[in-house]
């Protein structure tokens, strides 16, 4: 039995009452999930949006042919509370446009602007968004007509195409701890995906993941089970000002020993019971974009995976879109790689010697993909 969720207002001291297991934590997994877990995991961001239309069917069904690990994705939930497949809070004009109103004079169209959580899921059907190639990746493949799924929709597609159920999930709940009115509540988001999460034959291949360290705790509250994996970056880990952030469950950085703000970071996700810490690879701070260049500034270091793996954590960094960092996180012995390039990082990976997971069969995942876009379609 699972225990009551906590309320959002005591999370932030329940934190403090949550120790880390001294050594290196095995994940549960189902027998096929631990024979996949035995590859290096290369997760593809969003289903790897340097290469398809960002978190659709399609971005998956192209993640399993190039042999990710990891499928790695984020969840919203709509006003009439189902959780959907989506990065942003809001529908973007870059990434989708309108079709039609779900009914004639619905006073809520245009959708395209307004938030997730003000609109139900049969308005959020009637979005195109798999038109639009983003400008940053000019080698998007586009999907016209694709719809924003269901989680429960992602995991009947990706089942129909790995019917062995071996492929492995990381789930980002996408709670706004600055602005809570723009997406439901911490325990809407852990009661609901958790409920998707228990139906699937998935449930104990899936990572829980989030900014927001009171969603990771509450999960864990919840269900003791769900692995949970600690964001991190410069702007949810520091406020400009110095005050507390609200990201960190009200935990700030400087109340643990370090003595270096990278260690201060582990020890602050082991604190909290997460099993992975997953930081932002470089600083948004940094000048230029690549280690190669002078004046280059990370936020992972290697002092950081040292001190996450002391403290038993795995370390898996985001979003790794350049060789030459990949090569540095190897390096300092990174447990995964979170990239937008799972195909080109899985090669650099297998160059140097790791297991990397194999590829679907291509034929499956196409049929399956066009079977369960049609129901989409249909709907």
């Amino acid at each position: 039995m699972f225990a009551p969720l906590a309320l959002a207002a005591n999370l932030a001291s329940e934190a403090f009452m949550i120790l880390a297991s001294p050594a290196q934590r095995p994940l549960a997994l189902s027998a096929a999930a631990a024979t996949h877990r035995r590859y290096y995991d290369v997760q593809a961001h969003r289903g790897g949006r340097g290469n398809t239309v960002e978190n659709t069917l399609p971005s998956f069904a192209w993640a399993l042919i190039d042999g990710t690990t990891t499928l790695e994705l984020d969840n919203g939930i709509t006003k009439d509370g189902h959780v959907v497949v989506w990065h942003d809070e809001e529908i973007v004009p870059a990434k989708c446009v309108d079709t039609h109103p779900v009914h004639p004079g619905d006073p809520d169209f245009p959708y395209v602007g307004k938030y997730i959580a003000n609109l139900t899921l049969a308005q959020l059907r009637t979005l195109d968004c798999g038109s639009k190639r983003q400008h940053g990746y000019p080698l998007q493949l586009t999907y016209p007509g694709t719809r924003i799924s269901t989680l429960q929709e992602v995991f009947e597609f990706v089942g129909c195409a790995d019917p062995q159920h071996e492929v492995l999930w990381n789930i980002e709940s996408k709670v706004d701890a600055r602005f809570p009115n723009r997406t439901r509540s911490i325990a809407d988001f852990v009661e609901k995906q958790h409920a998707v999460f228990a139906r699937s034959p998935y449930k104990d291949a899936i990572t829980y993941q989030s900014f927001d360290w009171r969603t990771l705790i509450a999960m864990k509250h919840f269900d003791s089970t769900i692995v949970t994996s600690a964001l991190i970056d410069d702007e949810t880990g520091l406020m400009p000002d110095n005050s507390t952030t609200p990201w960190l469950a009200g935990i700030r950085l400087d109340a643990f020993p370090g003595p270096t703000l990278s260690e201060q970071v582990a020890q602050a996700a082991a604190h909290i019971g997460a099993d992975i810490l997953s930081p932002s690879a470089e600083s948004y701070e940094t000048p230029v974009p690549d280690p190669a260049l002078e004046g280059y500034m990370t936020f992972t270091t290697r002092e950081m995976v040292k001190e996450a793996h002391k403290l038993g954590l795995f370390v898996k960094p985001f979003t790794v879109n350049r060789m030459n960092i990949v090569e540095e996180l190897l390096d300092w012995k990174v447990d995964g790689i979170i990239t937008d390039y799972p195909s080109v990082v899985r090669r650099l990976v297998q160059q140097q010697g790791l297991p990397v997971a194999p590829k679907f069969p291509k034929q499956r995942v196409m049929t399956c993909l066009r079977e369960h876009m049609g129901k989409q379609q249909q709907q």
